[in-house]
């Protein structure tokens, strides 16, 4: 038997590890026993970042409202250092299991702020409704239709994009 050679394990950054043990320790006090969310709570320990047109670590940020009335709004995240046209543009989805958190969570934040500048690519970070509230599929239902508003409004992206 050919001995194998062991896989090598993710290496994720310390910050990392202590934002994602902090954010599962938040979110398990959060949680109550009848399955619903205690947002007061959730809206006072959870750090929010606003939009900046002048780049921070490289990236410039600004939110998009899509439908005011569902808080339906995206974050674009674009790179300062890149040049010329063609960037890929990637859709992200946060985390939270549909439950918690938000694009301008100050985590998320961090994570599409990373991804615009190693890939580097153009980061539109989605906000959608979160359940219990919302049920099932309305998470869905925003994330396609902030898809349809990006491809009938190509001009709120950058024009590296």
């Amino acid at each position: 038997m050919a001995s194998e050679t062991p896989k090598p394990k993710p290496v994720l950054p310390w910050k990392t590890r202590v934002s994602i043990s902090f954010l599962s320790t938040l979110t398990d006090y959060a949680r109550r026993s009848n399955g619903t969310v205690n947002r007061r709570l959730m809206n006072f320990l959870d750090r929010k970042s606003q939009p900046n047109a002048k780049p921070v670590n490289g990236v410039s940020t600004q939110d998009v409202t899509v439908d005011a009335k569902r808080n339906l709004w995206f974050r674009i995240f674009n790179p300062a250092a890149a040049s010329g046209g063609g960037l890929p543009v990637v859709i992200f989805f946060h985390g939270g299991g549909f439950a918690f958190l938000s694009p301008d969570s100050l985590a998320y934040d961090a994570v599409c702020r990373r991804f615009c500048r190693q890939i580097p690519a153009v980061v539109v970070s989605v906000n959608y409704r979160l359940t219990p509230e919302h049920r099932y599929p309305s998470q869905y239902d925003d994330g396609e239709d902030i898809l349809k508003f990006l491809d009938e409004n190509r001009a709120v992206l950058p024009e590296n994009a």
